[in-house]
């Protein structure tokens, strides 16, 4: 028992410290796909801020593997002891050690999340982790929780799902999907649940974006839904994650409006929502689509 207990907890151990560097690695990333998309919106004549582009500037080389951190405010290249996960920005109080103007919050929450993640991933995980196809099951999805912080947090703040990570999480749940097939004893079953995911989760925003000529809901949405619906690879978790994104948008937004916070105008960024909902329907809609299918044949 003791034993057991020594292996729990170093392996959530692992998970959160795993989970933190990576949220690190996903907040920089938001700055340097930010700065690369001011870059190219500069380029083609796009309307983009120009002041925004002067800060993030200096995160743009060219090339990722010779970006460094910087202060957006000074410039300060950040050493190796300002970079520790989380400890790093508590320990300076969220502000540069150099001007010490204030860092942000949205890397630490990153950082978070992403740690929260993988430890939930693991704890409330629903399927077996004791074959390679499991286990392999298990690490593609993290990975793409990795992506899948970083679109939410571009969304969030710019109304934007960046190309490069949305095919990232499309290429991981291609994976995912070849692995649900390949390791089913009906491959021609597993493959049809897998295309009706790709038609509920996808085909459904691609329909509104071309009704509403892309009014409703952006192509980046329909990108999003495709990557999700891979990782998902079923269509009853496809529909429990539409179900629970848009239950989510409503207890958010609801609330917002009546308290006047909330504009009926207000562009709300869909994404965060999608990615809620399939994080719920990944850990949880096996349980509810069981216990839905015993209460319809009780």
């Amino acid at each position: 028992m003791i034993v057991v207990m020594e292996i729990t907890f170093v392996t959530y151990l692992a998970l959160v410290l795993v989970g933190l560097c990576l949220g690190s690695f996903g907040g920089a990333m938001v700055w340097r796909l930010r700065a690369r998309q001011l870059a190219r919106d500069k380029a083609e004549g796009e309307p983009y801020d120009k002041n925004e582009l002067a800060r993030l500037k200096k995160l743009n080389t060219g090339n990722v593997m010779n970006d460094r951190s910087r202060c957006l405010s000074c410039s300060y290249e950040l050493r190796w002891y300002d970079l520790i996960p989380l400890v790093s920005w508590l320990s300076l109080r969220g502000k540069c050690r150099q001007c010490k103007k204030p860092i942000g919050g949205m890397e630490p929450l990153i950082e978070l999340a992403v740690a929260a993640f993988f430890v939930m991933s693991y704890a409330f995980w629903p399927y077996e982790l004791e074959s390679t196809l499991g286990i392999a099951r298990f690490v593609l999805w993290l990975a793409a929780g990795v992506g899948l912080a970083i679109l939410a947090a571009y969304d969030t703040r710019w109304f934007l799902l960046p190309d490069k990570v949305n095919f990232a999480v499309i290429g991981l749940g291609a994976a995912v999907a070849l692995l649900v097939i390949g390791g089913s004893p009906e491959p021609l079953l597993a493959a049809g649940g897998v295309l009706a995911s790709v038609l509920i989760l996808s085909g459904i925003y691609l329909v509104l974006y071309l009704v509403s000529r892309g009014k409703w809901i952006g192509f980046g949405d329909i990108k999003l839904g495709l990557g999700l619906a891979l990782l998902l690879a079923d269509w009853q978790l496809a529909f429990v994650a539409l179900f629970a994104a848009n239950l989510i948008g409503c207890l958010i937004i609801i609330p917002g409006m009546i308290a006047g916070k909330i504009k009926r105008n207000a562009h709300v960024p869909f994404g965060p929502l999608l990615i809620a909902g399939a994080v719920v329907a990944q850990l949880f809609g096996p349980a509810m689509t069981e216990w839905y299918s015993l209460l319809l044949f009780l």
